[in-house]
């Protein structure tokens, strides 16, 4: 094959990447497109369910975007879904519903593929060659992906169910109302037992990598600010920057919250719990920043798709 369409199915959002052969290993990516479906509202019922409407949604968006990436002419059109789809109940009900709706058969990743697929994509960065030893952090909506590179390999890797949207549920009864303290202490509380019972190792002297949808939106928050496009925005950002965002925006009621510029509204419910969920992650290991890219699981799919 020479090109790939990878369509993600994730908790928050649903994402397609056409990639190409670019010479040697290298990929490019032809397109790229997120729609924000939120099918993981309900991850933290017992059992977790998707809801009828979020399933509608979610068969609707990934017709739509196969439609748009079939106008490339890719070799073939992978889809694939994470720790929503994973968990539920009725996954594999959703999974027939995208089949008959547009004849795409979904692989259900388990939670270890889904991490290393992930580390897979963060090697195809190029801005990240340089880097020898590093941590991934990579935040869903239903699951936070955690992997330890020593010499560019994986040596341990876990998939954590500390996704936003989940926390979101789990710890705000009412996401309408402002981020009060102690959910973020709770939030903070939760992070650091649930990576501790994974026996997961972090030592600050690495470098923190993060990747998935809530840096995304700390950059074009950042821009925002400053009158700077997402992408003009340096990929290091600080946790004093996190800590600063979640200081302003917690204490906003989600109408409010709607309206800060860069934050698609889609978001501005699991934001918060988003952003402390990070700032635990970089308590806990000692990190001072999250170097941003926009390498994971897509790009690990057609990597090893197109190898």
């Amino acid at each position: 094959m020479s090109s790939i369409a990878v369509i993600d199915i994730g908790s928050n959002s649903i994402k397609v990447l056409v990639a190409a052969r670019a010479g040697g290993d290298r990929l490019t990516a032809r397109m790229l497109r997120t729609i924000e479906a939120r099918i993981g509202a309900g991850l933290s019922q017992n059992p977790p369910r998707l809801a009828a409407d979020s399933m509608a949604r979610g068969v609707a968006a990934v017709a739509e975007l196969a439609a748009e990436a079939s106008t490339l002419n890719p070799d073939t059109t992978l889809v694939v879904a994470t720790s929503a789809v994973r968990d539920a109940v009725n996954g594999v009900d959703f999974c027939a519903q995208v089949r008959a709706a547009t004849g795409l058969t979904v692989r259900i990743l388990s939670g270890q593929e889904e991490a290393n697929l992930i580390g897979q994509g963060l090697l195809c960065d190029p801005l990240l060659g340089d880097l020898r030893d590093f941590y991934l952090f990579d935040l869903g909506g239903g699951s936070l992906e955690i992997l330890s590179f020593r010499e560019r390999k994986i040596v341990q890797s876990a998939s954590l169910p500390l996704g936003c949207v989940r926390l979101t549920e789990k710890f705000l009864p009412d996401p309408t109302e402002p981020f009060e303290a102690g959910a973020g202490a709770a939030i903070a509380a939760h992070v650091h037992a649930v990576i501790a019972d994974a026996h997961f190792s972090l030592v600050a002297q690495a470098a923190a990598i993060g990747t998935g949808g809530t840096l995304t939106v700390v950059r074009a928050v950042l821009g925002a600010r400053s009158g700077l496009a997402a992408e003009q925005v340096p990929p290091r950002l600080e946790v004093a920057q996190l800590r600063d965002l979640l200081a302003r925006i917690g204490p906003l009621p989600l109408t409010a919250r709607k309206q800060v510029a860069g934050l698609p509204p889609a978001r501005a419910d699991v934001f918060p719990a988003a952003l402390a969920t990070l700032i635990a992650v970089a308590d806990l290991g000692g990190f001072d920043a999250f170097q941003y890219s926009s390498y994971n699981l897509r790009w690990g799919l057609a990597a090893e798709a197109l190898r």
